[in-house]
């Protein structure tokens, strides 16, 4: 944990538990606004099954005893590259109010290293977001716009 500059707040990265759900659904809202709400019960199932896959998990950034910050690694096996897994990262968000202080980046490089400590060869991740300081933010977490991304969904994309 580390002591931030007023002095009294602790900040610390971890992985998610199930009691951390409540929090971690909440926190999800300021993502994607329109989404259906999930209930914890209904959430425990996915997380349950997200916690299994090795190396895989939602990492929270912990201000006091408060979520302010996630993102979810997954690992992924492959018969390319020797064999080394490859990682992705989704659902990274920091509360409004917590924002430019650095919490994102700390939730972000804590699921980057988890990824090369699990032999991951690279780490992706894709924003629907056109904001500059979005871009400006991945760029400077290490990320660079060097492939064509292309999806197909069910679902509508987000509004930015």
């Amino acid at each position: 944990m580390e002591t931030m500059p007023d002095g009294q707040s602790k900040f610390a990265v971890r992985l998610a538990k199930g009691s951390d759900l409540a929090g971690l659904l909440a926190l999800y809202r300021e993502l994607i606004p329109d989404d259906p709400a999930l209930s914890v019960e209904a959430a425990d199932a996915p997380f349950e099954a997200l916690a299994r896959i090795p190396g895989s998990g939602i990492y929270i950034g912990m201000l006091d005893d408060v979520i302010v910050s996630t993102c979810t690694l997954v690992v992924i096996p492959n018969l390319t590259r020797g064999g080394q897994p490859y990682a992705l990262i989704e659902n990274m968000v920091t509360a409004a109010e917590q924002r430019g202080r650095g919490y994102g980046r700390a939730t972000l490089q804590h699921a980057v290293s988890s990824a090369w400590d699990h032999g991951c060869y690279k780490v992706m991740l894709l924003t629907g977001s056109t904001a500059p300081e979005t871009l400006s933010f991945y760029r400077s977490a290490g990320f660079e716009p060097n492939k064509t991304g292309f999806q197909i969904r069910r679902l509508a994309p987000r509004a930015d």
